[in-house]
């Protein structure tokens, strides 16, 4: 996601050329292009498609996703997420779920998937197989458990399962995911200690999504390298044991020539049957003959070419970008009724930027609050970028005579490195924290995850906008001044069970 639209389709092309048998190509596109490419075009998150109460939000995201990866060559879409976020805490699926409830969730991802397949022939994947959402951890770095009972699932998460079989949902991500009460129901010798992942427990690959649920597609696993599945077992082990569960894609490489020694080796030594190993080469030649790609790769017609990437980022779908920050940005509270502002009323702005992780594929970009800042003085307000590094305020009342909002902006994005995400302040006590909500007029906005008023309760103006472009930062200032209603609508998680939160 980090190549150029160039680097991209050249590599894809390039692997294409040298493959005897034609690849399937994926990308998590969760909400745009941007999930294939350096340039892609973001449109909405499932937080934010949720939000906004448009089906029509998250058919754009899945319709920009299919132009712009299928330009590049990709053909299959890991996404979208049909997890479902019960648990407020829970930071891996804030963002990309739909909801919080099965049936919001039925209907948005419905819809990006619609989108996804309307004018390109791409394979739609649903994740994470048995759902997420239920904890706050992150089977990146620790097994995770869904813990709802048998009956709670099947109501729940069950039923946007069986809703998206029903459609033809063509692959299905197994999640490095236990279901501890349904894997003990389907198999009561298991105890506690013999529980899996769902990559890795055939009783729920098998038994449950298989048979009960009567999938007949395609199973891949998430990420190998994932906590969730390298804390099970020796990797010489569970590299085999996926397919022997009914995974039939193995996701990723640790090292290239071991780890295909331990699939053969998984085959040679019976824990792949060879009826397992044909079904699950079926499944994946039965997907490359639905794409037709052994016809485009005999006419000539597979190879993507370079006019093609005219459609990544282009004005249309900017346009729809900024259709879905309109329609999603979301008015959490203005109990203090600091709204609307104005170069006029609030011409000194004191700007504090929080930020995620510096290092890793999340790392914080200074272009976020550069863009911001631009943004404000070019609607004429003076902003001074605050140093979050000091404890030290200075004077109180100077800080009011010199200040006429604190805008405090938070922009924290992260992944693989802590069970989840939340605000976390650059300094001990540092100035940054909002002890100024009774000194001058403060909004909080959050340009990511949704449940940031847990940390700061204090703030009486609060925003959440889903993402930091610049169409969106044109349209929350917009909103921010009167010139635009909020139309977004909340979750009950936003409010992370906190009484004060709505204060």
């Amino acid at each position: 996601m980090n190549g150029s639209p160039e680097q991209v389709q050249g590599l894809i092309n390039d692997l294409q050329s040298y493959s005897k048998v034609p690849l399937l190509v994926a990308a998590n596109c969760d909400s745009g292009g941007d999930g294939a490419v350096k340039g892609g075009t973001y449109i909405s998150s499932g937080a934010q498609s949720e939000a906004s109460r448009d089906s029509r939000i998250p058919y754009l995201a899945g319709l920009v996703s299919a132009r712009e990866e299928t330009a590049l060559g990709v053909n299959v879409n890991f996404d979208p997420c049909v997890d479902i976020v019960q648990n407020w805490r829970n930071t891996i699926v804030n963002t990309r779920a739909y909801g919080t409830n099965a049936d919001d969730v039925i209907a948005y991802t419905s819809a990006y998937l619609e989108g996804l397949t309307a004018e390109r022939d791409v394979i739609q994947c649903i994740k994470h197989f048995p759902g997420d959402g239920t904890e706050e951890r992150d089977q990146h770095l620790v097994l995770g458990v869904n813990e709802l009972s048998p009956e709670e699932w099947d109501d729940s998460f069950g039923r946007v399962y069986h809703h998206h079989i029903e459609a033809g949902v063509e692959m299905i991500m197994a999640g490095h995911i236990a279901l501890l009460y349904y894997q003990q129901k389907l198999n009561p010798s298991l105890k506690d200690e013999d529980i899996l992942p769902a990559t890795l427990a055939p009783e729920l690959i098998q038994d449950l999504l298989k048979e009960k649920l009567e999938f007949n597609g395609l199973v891949i696993t998430d990420a190998s390298h994932m906590l969730g599945m390298t804390a099970a077992m020796r990797r010489e082990d569970y590299v085999p044991a996926a397919i022997a569960a009914g995974c039939d894609m193995f996701l990723f490489f640790n090292n290239l020539e071991e780890d295909f020694e331990f699939m053969l080796n998984g085959y040679r030594n019976g824990v792949i049957t060879k009826e397992r190993l044909h079904d699950a080469l079926r499944r994946i030649l039965g997907l490359k003959a639905k794409l037709n790609l052994h016809v485009k790769q005999a006419e000539g017609t597979l190879l993507k070419s370079a006019d093609e990437l005219a459609i990544i980022g282009c004005e249309e779908h900017l346009a729809w970008q900024r259709e879905a920050a309109d329609k999603a940005i979301t008015l959490l509270k203005d109990t203090q009724h600091n709204l609307p502002i104005s170069p006029e009323t609030h011409r000194r702005i004191r700007l504090y930027y929080l930020e995620g992780e510096k290092e890793g594929i999340m790392a914080a970009s200074t272009e976020v609050v550069d863009n911001l800042k631009s943004a404000l003085e070019a609607r004429g307000y003076e902003v001074t970028v605050n140093d979050g590094t000091t404890r030290i305020k200075g004077k109180t009342l100077q800080y009011r005579e010199e200040v006429d909002l604190a805008l405090t902006v938070a922009n924290v994005i992260g992944y693989g490195a802590q069970n989840n995400y939340r605000i976390q302040w650059k300094t001990a006590m540092s100035n940054e924290v909002p002890w100024y909500v009774h000194e001058v007029p403060t909004i909080f906005v959050s340009l990511n995850y949704t449940t940031h008023l847990h940390d700061v309760t204090m703030v009486k103006t609060a925003i959440n906008a889903y993402h930091h472009n610049k169409n969106t930062i044109e349209s929350l200032l917009d909103k921010l001044e009167g010139k635009d209603e909020f139309y977004g609508i909340p979750n009950e998680n936003v409010w992370a069970n906190k009484w004060q939160a709505k204060l």
